[in-house]
């Protein structure tokens, strides 16, 4: 044993750590604080907003009808263009030319005119034929070529301005032209999925309708959706445009009749503003939980809450990394 020893080794001192200054971040606070205390006192002290008409009109039964109307609208509408969209985004991927372009035809001309000039069309349409039904097409020219100038071979039909009006035009408007974009919106979706996926259900033998039923939908769901919800909420408020239709029963045409009859149109934007705020809060909700379904597995499901890496993972990485 040596008779000196070495100098023990002083402790370091702790390090005393500065939290970095945010000074911005609370002038950014005290200026939005300041902007939302004058919203509030705009809101409470201008007699403009008339609240208690607002109370007193904005849950008339003509106005809950108009909500009945504006949700069955757009429920209707979602379902027959979501529908209706998978369909044309197959047919943009078909190998078959024809096929992919009569599916972009239909995608470019739906996204080209703007929804109010095609609801304003929809609602015109009854102009272009007497009635409409369901028989033998072209039953007048067929008749008249062997003689016969009344055959009727229609099963059943209606006249055209009572079929194409309202409700329905209104309905085929909205829902032909989302079809347009939830096609893109599923064809982007199935292209992001990895073309192994396809080949590897196709060497187990799944035929193609399989394969896009059972592997790559599923797949491709998380990318669908998040747009699909805000396409669902575009359309509900895109159905304050049926009003060119016309359709009287909905919700802002009713709101907005009450303010003309009562010369306060103001107030009854307000309302307007209110129900829409509400109805799309419910469908951002839901949104969030579908989005939340279809986005297992994917990552972790919130910033932050992965979980750590314990002593007990390190060790075994340890032993796993020196017995390798």
């Amino acid at each position: 044993m040596s008779d000196t020893q070495a100098p023990r080794q002083a402790r370091p001192e702790p390090i005393k750590a500065v939290p970095v200054r945010h000074p911005w971040r609370w002038v950014a606070l005290v200026a939005i604080a300041i902007l939302v205390a004058m919203f509030i006192h705009l809101l409470v002290t201008n007699k403009a907003f008339n609240w208690s008409f607002i109370v007193d009109n904005a849950f008339r039964p003509p106005v809950i009808e108009g909500v009945r109307t504006t949700i069955l609208l757009t429920i209707a509408s979602m379902v027959i263009g979501v529908a209706l969209g998978i369909v044309i985004a197959i047919l943009r991927l078909s190998p078959n030319p024809i096929m992919s372009s009569v599916a972009f035809v239909y995608t470019w001309f739906f996204r080209a005119v703007p929804r109010l000039v095609l609801l304003t069309l929809f609602g015109n349409l009854g102009i272009l034929w007497e009635r409409v039904g369901l028989g033998l097409p072209f039953d007048h020219q067929i008749g008249d070529l062997f003689g016969i100038h009344d055959l009727d071979a229609k099963i059943f039909s209606v006249k055209a301005i009572t079929f194409l009006s309202g409700f329905v035009a209104a309905m085929l408007g909205l829902a032909l032209s989302e079809a347009a974009y939830m096609a893109e919106i599923v064809r982007a979706g199935i292209s992001s999925v990895d073309p192994g996926q396809t080949e590897a259900s196709e060497a187990l033998g799944l035929g193609r309708g399989q394969t896009l039923r059972r592997i790559i939908l599923p797949q491709a769901m998380r990318v669908i959706v998040p747009p699909t919800g805000n396409e669902a909420i575009a359309m509900l408020k895109d159905t304050s445009l049926v009003t060119a239709v016309p359709v009287t029963n909905e919700l802002f045409f009713q709101l907005r009749q009450i303010g003309a009859r009562e010369f306060l149109p103001f107030p009854m934007l307000v309302a307007a503003c209110m129900w829409y705020l509400f109805l799309v809060s419910i469908l951002m909700i839901g949104q969030y939980y579908v989005e939340r379904y279809f986005s297992r597995g994917y990552g972790s499901k919130r910033p932050g809450k992965a979980k750590p890496v314990g002593v007990d993972t390190i060790s075994n990485m340890g032993v796993e990394g020196g017995s390798a």
